[in-house]
């Protein structure tokens, strides 16, 4: 399985960046995003930029990050799920579709 980490551009030569996660710095491909400027999030996935994202969506997922760790380390969640929270499940739109339909499987 494979996590996706947010990190932000610190500086950046050609399609290679150096990144910070919060605690420790990365070199970065950009192959699949193209050049970016120092300062924007991306998110990463074994050492590749995917897609640049918003500061609020990468403090998101690192406090979701975050609160797996601490889950795992036998500690409790707080509210790193938060955004989650009283939210109703939403399918993605060909599957909504489908069941607007009547053409889904119990």
């Amino acid at each position: 399985m494979c996590v996706g980490v947010p990190m932000q551009i610190l500086f950046r030569e050609d399609l290679a960046a150096t990144a910070f996660d919060g605690t420790h710095k990365h070199l970065i491909d950009l192959a699949l995003t193209g050049p970016v400027e120092p300062g924007t999030w991306i998110l990463t996935f074994l050492g590749t930029a995917r897609e640049v994202i918003s500061e609020e969506e990468a403090l998101k997922i690192q406090k979701a990050l975050g609160g797996l760790a601490a889950l795992m380390e036998g500690r409790d969640l707080g509210d790193a799920f938060a955004d989650l929270d009283n939210r109703e499940p939403q399918l993605p739109p060909h599957l909504q579709a489908a069941l607007a339909k009547g053409e889904t499987t119990a």
